[in-house]
């Protein structure tokens, strides 16, 4: 009852302007009310939430049907498409079975195919299957009525073409593919037509239609609700401000304006001033009056006018103001929901900005420093390392740089001489056409008072900042100096390079017109380029003194000039590594008998050890081959060395390194027969060319390089014709990171392989095709053409082991010998043959044979089948004998023994110049003997 009456009062008491104003007055609060709800009022379509909420809808549904409809069309186009590959592949798989082709041939396809086209069909999954004829008529079908009428639109595949279509017709609407059957001939003997009815497809595709739609409510039904949901949630956070909270944010922002250290501006769409606060009109000291007048009559100066006009975006541009350098940032408002217009921020950066160009120029010297640890001394060569030295402090530091050095560091030498004379080395400018003196003139220093002699003196920097003013530096050169200072040079940096207490040179920094003059913060820079630049020079001068003392010691230990000698036509070529001193070594050495031994060997590694152990062992090999051994012994006894030397290293505290791993070749020519014996110690084959300029490398025995110990050493042998090229190298030559070694010998044969060629050609040939202008290994080539002694010049005499054959052997001799014409040699080559003639026989052991060898010189050799070698001595007056290789060694130019394989061949040379008297005491002896 009592709520029936207070509404029926309400109903019948109409209501007043003073309880609507305060009704209206209180509404705001009353949607803050705890447990309010939304009425349906609330979604009246004036609303904006209602009006946003149905635009939304609309999109959702909009888009709904968009992709319904899109995923209708895929279907229908993914169906399709599977229709024909299905059909496709039924046809072909058909067409191309080895008994279609058959049954089209036979009297009755029909009856052969029909089977076949009903099971083929029940396994493909397509409608229908057929077999036509080449006329296009059906032999066989999954539906036989249809057997014996004609397939419509069939002429491609009738004229040889296989397709896939959408047909229209009958028997049905299908996706179809039909493929033409060939013979062997590739002609059309029948065609298969497979397919899959329309119909059938839409029935597919209607299965997926209810899920699509499905799906499609389902995402609208819950699109709506998210939206509703979105939408009072948004009503609840955006209508709950009433006046006194707005009058508070008001409050809170316009104090927030006003007290923030940063200038704001804002303007309107025609450019017109609509609010500043304090500390704009600070900045730019705006007038009282400043409210609504246009940017350009606010008098900020002719910059910042045009940038706040433009209306242009920009962030932290920095623009002068009065004595204020003010980073400007200005913004649009139309993105941000307020009207057309600008706002632009100002922040006071004169400080600021002072403190960044301080620390601008400290972090580039700092970049200075590190490019010149980076670029200074890239090389070991003392020239390069004073221009890297310019090319850093040029503009980095001055314009124009000179390095003067001493002449005895430019030569790697130790720094002597007096100081007041150098080199220019380097020159570095911006310009062209310095009036300085160029690099090589030789500097001199004759006045005591200039900055380059005081730096000198005193060892550190010396800064004239300014050199209109300063005039001792030109008492020296008076004209230069005026040249220099109209060229714009104001201002220089002396300072000395100096390294480990010692003066090298000295670099100057001038800087010219258009930079500042030198400071002092600019000296300790130059000073540490000076410094680094000193210990780089230095650096450099010590490799250069090194590496010349190095490339001097292995030039003498090479050979400079070949022997001469007449068996071999030989040339060499030696290039040393990148480094330009290495181990590789060559020898040509002449032994009795006109034979020549070639030799060609490598040590591991570079630099003066190697040098220094190449040299030892290349004498070890002259002296070894001074006892005519075969090369087989010689290489045995030079590993035996090779040994010695290592134990040596290993007991010397680990001082230098091991030779083990050095590997040697050595070759003995014979020119008597063409026979070549070879020896090799870890060392790869030398190349063998014969006259007709095929190349063979020929299976020689290996054995491990020199140091291994513990394995004997082989030697093999070659008949090699007369005009032969005997080709030997050490691995340089074929082995690179670029190639392997079976690539380097394929290359090394096309590059030998031309008849004709002389050794020296030979070596050209091989240095333009496999070398490039820096190996990075050692390279030795030594090419030698054989030449073979004519028969007529060799004389040959078994002798019977009887004392009584040598004066007949003797009278052959003479003989032989005045045939040749040398009756003046025949005396004292008589009395050298039967003094080993007769030794032979009497110490000897048989078979005695004499050889007679006519060349450079006239050879005599004796040999018998003893291994006991005879010995030299003075016999006394009382004794019987004992003389005869005394008078052998008087007579002959020189003599010897070198052992065979079966004994011992004592050889006596004798020069076919003038001959000396011989002593007649010495005769009558020999007489009495």
């Amino acid at each position: 009852m009592v709520g029936r009456s207070r509404r029926a009062a309400a109903e019948a008491a109409p209501p007043s302007r003073d309880r609507r104003a305060g009704d209206a007055s209180r509404r705001p609060r009353s949607r803050h009310s705890p447990g309010r709800r939304f009425s349906p009022s609330s979604w009246n379509l004036g609303t904006v939430a209602a009006q946003v909420f149905l635009l939304q809808v609309i999109v959702v549904l909009v888009l709904v049907a968009a992709a319904a409809g899109a995923l209708v069309l895929q279907g229908r186009y993914d169906g399709e498409d599977t229709a024909r590959v299905r059909s496709l592949a039924t046809a072909e798989a058909f067409a191309h079975a080895p008994g279609t082709l058959r049954a089209l041939q036979s009297p009755d396809p029909t009856a052969m195919l029909q089977p076949a086209t009903v099971q083929a069909r029940a396994g493909s999954g397509v409608d229908f299957l057929s077999v036509l004829d080449k006329a296009g008529v059906r032999v066989s079908d999954t539906e036989p009525r249809l057997i014996g009428t004609h397939a419509q639109g069939v002429e491609r595949a009738a004229a040889g073409e296989t397709f896939t279509e959408r047909f229209h017709g009958e028997p049905s609407d299908s996706v179809r593919a039909v493929v033409p059957v060939l013979d062997g001939s590739r002609r059309v003997v029948g065609m298969v037509s497979a397919g899959i009815q329309v119909e059938n497809l839409g029935h597919m595709l209607d299965q997926q239609v209810p899920m699509v739609l499905g799906s499609a409510a389902l995402a609208l039904v819950l699109a709506t609700a998210g939206t509703a949901l979105v939408t009072r949630r948004l009503r609840r956070q955006t209508h709950g401000l009433g006046p006194a909270e707005m009058t508070r944010m008001y409050e809170h922002h316009d104090a927030v304006l006003h007290a923030v250290r940063e200038g704001v501006l804002i303007l309107d769409g025609d450019g017109r001033l609509l609010l500043a606060n304090d500390e704009a009109r600070r900045l730019l000291n705006l007038p009282e009056d400043a409210d609504q007048r246009h940017v350009t009559q606010l008098g900020l100066g002719a910059e910042l006018t045009g940038l706040l006009a433009s209306g242009e975006a920009v962030s932290d541009a920095v623009h002068p103001v009065g004595d204020r350098l003010l980073a400007v940032n200005s913004r649009h408002t139309a993105p941000y929901g307020g009207a057309p217009g600008l706002v632009a921020s100002f922040r006071d950066t004169t400080e600021l900005r002072a403190l960044t160009g301080r620390a601008e120029v400290a972090r580039g010297r700092l970049t200075l420093l590190y490019e010149a640890g980076v670029r200074i001394g890239t090389t070991l060569d003392v020239r390069r390392t004073a221009q890297e030295l310019a090319e850093v402090a040029v503009p980095g530091l001055a314009d124009v740089v000179t390095v003067e050095l001493l002449e005895a560091v430019l030569h790697g030498e130790e720094p002597t001489g007096a100081l007041n004379r150098m080199r220019r080395t380097a020159l570095r400018g911006t310009g062209a056409g310095q009036p300085l003196q160029p690099v090589g003139d030789l500097i001199q220093f004759v006045v005591a008072d200039t900055p380059m002699v005081a730096a000198l003196s005193q060892g550190k920097a010396v800064l004239v900042p300014d050199l209109h003013a300063a005039q001792d530096w030109r008492a020296q050169d008076p004209e230069g100096a005026r040249q220099v200072l109209d060229s714009g040079v104001h201002s220089l940096i002396t300072v000395p390079l100096r390294a480990r207490g010692v003066v090298l040179g000295m670099v100057n920094f001038w800087r010219g017109a258009g930079s500042p003059r030198f400071e002092d913060e600019d000296v300790s820079v130059a000073e540490e380029l000076g410094a680094r630049a000193a210990v780089a020079i230095d650096n450099a001068r010590r490799y250069t003194r090194e590496h010349a003392m190095a490339v001097t010691l292995q030039r003498s230990l090479l050979p400079r000039d070949l022997p001469e000698q007449d068996a071999l036509e030989v040339a060499w070529r030696y290039l040393p590594a990148q480094s330009g001193v290495g181990g590789d070594w060559f020898d040509v050495i002449p032994l009795p008998g006109f034979r020549v031994a070639l030799v060609v060997g490598d040590v591991v590694g570079h630099g003066l050890h190697a040098a220094v152990t190449m040299g030892r062992l290349r004498t070890a090999v002259l002296n070894f081959s001074s006892l005519d051994l075969p090369p087989e012994e010689l290489l045995g006894h030079l590993d035996e060395m090779v040994m010695r030397l290592d134990t040596q290293t290993e007991s010397a505290d680990g001082e230098g390194a091991q030779v083990t791993g050095a590997t040697c070749l050595y070759a003995i020519y014979d020119p008597v027969g063409g026979r070549c014996t070879l020896s090799r110690a870890g060392h790869g084959v030398p190349a063998v060319v014969d006259p007709g300029g095929r190349v063979t490398f020929p299976e020689l025995p290996l054995s491990p390089p020199l140091g291994v110990g513990g394995h004997p050493f082989e030697s093999g042998e070659l008949d090699l014709p007369e005009g032969s090229r005997l080709v030997l190298f050490t691995d340089g030559l074929v082995e690179d990171r670029r190639r392997d070694i079976d690539e380097g010998l394929r290359l090394l044969a096309a590059a030998v392989g031309h008849p004709g060629l002389t050794p020296e050609d030979t070596c050209r040939s091989l240095m333009r095709a496999m070398l490039p202008e820096h190996p990075s290994d050692d390279v030795a080539v030594l090419v030698a053409r054989t030449r073979l002694l004519d028969p007529s010049r060799v004389a040959v005499w078994e002798v019977p082991f009887d004392a009584m054959a040598v004066s007949r052997v003797r009278t052959e001799v003479s003989e032989r010998l005045r045939e040749w014409g040398l009756e003046d040699a025949s005396f004292a080559m008589e009395l050298i043959l039967s003094e080993l003639l007769t030794n032979a026989i009497r110490y000897g052991a048989p078979p005695v044979r004499v050889r007679m060898l006519l060349g450079r010189t006239l050879v005599c050799e004796v040999s018998d089948g003893s291994n006991t070698s005879p010995r030299l001595r003075r016999a006394a007056t009382t004794d019987e004998g004992g003389r005869g290789l005394f008078l052998v060694s008087q007579f002959a130019e020189r003599w010897g023994t070198r052992y065979v394989a079966r004994g011992k061949v004592i050889w006596a040379e004798q020069s076919l110049g003038p001959l000396p008297e011989p002593d007649p005491m010495l005769l009558l002896d020999e007489m009495a003997w």
